[in-house]
């Protein structure tokens, strides 16, 4: 029971997704003998209950997740470590020694590399809007600052929410910056890739995936998280532009960066760039990370196809996605992988930064009913990204059968004629 307590505890607050850290837990009480055990996994807790039988009382332990930090390389080492002892390659003893040399591993990078991912994500997003070189030197410097000044006040236990509200609002900043003393340059670029690098785009796909899974209460609470965190790069961004048009600086609608409707160089080199440095701060293993650079730019692609085919940008995201879902989906379960390390750092340069931007400029110039709009516009591609990621791996398993979540009687068959009255 501890040992699967750990597993679990280390799965979820690495980002795995709450159905799949109770099969993963499910898997192991199986494999040494503990059949009767029922796992509830919320957002911050894990608890694991014991049935004896023989009207002996059950034996219950739980774990609080105090910390949830992305590492998809320990994702990795742990599932590949649940399927050993699963299979029977591993004794319970052999087991619980991995785990604590799985735990006790070095980050796969270093602090500095970590930190100058999240700004590469950025200036990847700047590149992908079409804002040059000198807007995406910006960009980068910008979420540095931004990242570091957050990790200070993380020091010192400020909320999160106010660092990401910071972090955005240097970044709009920069921008203003920008436009006073060069007007011709498209500054706006440098806060849609602020705002793209900021998106909390694993928490997402992973509310969703509860959602869909019938895990509301952790799916509900991921998705607040979500929205939360959205508010705060939002009012970040909202407080500099206000305060920036009260002091006469002019920001209008007017050659606003756009993401071009094209598969040029530019913008695929941006949206590998993105996928790459997403990776990285995801702390994905290396060998998976040209892995997700190509398939961040073959999303950008399938998404520029479905524009150019005059389709909104909410079903092309969500069709650019679910291609991405059951393409990765696929080669995670090929290789023996969770689908999240695979697929969560290509969905990156589709994330709604244009829209977020184009939303708030609407309200802080006098439009609260046309920003209002696109900031709907602009939730609705967020949820499109996380609902076509999870939509593709649906599809999978439908095509190819869920046989470790059936074996775990995490999601029983139901027949239709018993969901509909029959006449």
């Amino acid at each position: 029971m501890e040992l699967a307590l750990r597993v679990g505890e280390h799965l979820l607050a690495g980002g795995e997704t709450a159905e799949t850290t109770e099969v993963a837990m499910s898997r192991l009480t199986r494999a040494f003998n503990l059949p009767r055990c029922e796992a509830n996994v919320s957002l911050n807790a894990i608890s694991l209950s014991y049935l004896p039988g023989g009207g002996r009382p059950p034996v219950t332990g739980e774990r609080r997740i105090r910390r949830r930090l992305p590492n998809f390389a320990r994702l990795v080492a742990v599932h590949r470590l649940v399927r050993a002892a699963s299979e029977g390659d591993l004794s319970l003893k052999e087991t619980q020694e991995a785990l604590y040399t799985v735990l006790g591993r070095r980050p796969v990078y270093p602090n500095w590399l970590l930190a100058g991912s999240l700004a590469l994500i950025a200036a990847g997003g700047a590149v992908l809007v079409g804002g040059g070189t000198t807007a995406a030197l910006a960009a980068f410097g910008a979420t540095l600052l931004g990242d570091r000044t957050g990790a200070w006040l993380g020091r010192r236990d400020v909320a999160e929410f106010f660092q990401l509200a910071l972090a955005s609002g240097i970044g709009a900043l920069v921008t203003v910056a920008l436009v006073e003393v060069e007007p011709s340059v498209r500054s706006g670029s440098i806060i849609i890739g602020v705002v793209i690098a900021l998106i909390p785009g694993r928490s997402l796909v992973a509310g969703l995936q509860d959602g869909i899974a019938g895990d509301l209460v952790t799916s509900s609470a991921r998705l607040l998280e979500v929205t939360l965190l959205i508010a705060a790069i939002l009012a970040g961004v909202a407080a500099v532009i206000y305060a920036a048009a009260r002091l006469g600086v002019s920001i209008s609608l007017e050659n606003l960066p756009q993401a071009p409707a094209s598969v040029g160089v530019p913008q695929v080199g941006g949206a590998v760039l993105i996928s790459l440095a997403f990776g990285i701060y995801l702390l994905d293993p290396p060998e998976l990370i040209p892995l997700v650079a190509i398939g961040g730019g073959a999303s950008w692609a399938v998404f520029v196809e479905m524009r150019l085919a005059d389709m909104p940008p909410v079903p092309a995201t969500l069709i650019a996605t679910t291609a991405l879902g059951l393409a990765g989906g696929a080669w995670a379960r090929l290789r023996h992988l969770p689908a999240l390390v695979c697929v969560v750092p290509c969905i990156a340069p589709l994330m709604p930064g244009t829209l977020m931007y184009r939303g708030m400029l609407e309200i802080t110039t006098g439009d609260a009913g046309a920003g209002g709009l696109v900031l709907t516009e602009a939730l609705s591609t967020a949820l499109a990204l996380g609902a076509g990621v999870i939509m593709g791996g649906e599809i999978l398993r439908a095509l190819t059968g869920g046989d470790l979540i059936r074996r775990a009687r995490l999601r029983p068959s139901v027949s239709l004629s018993r969901l509909t009255r029959r006449r």
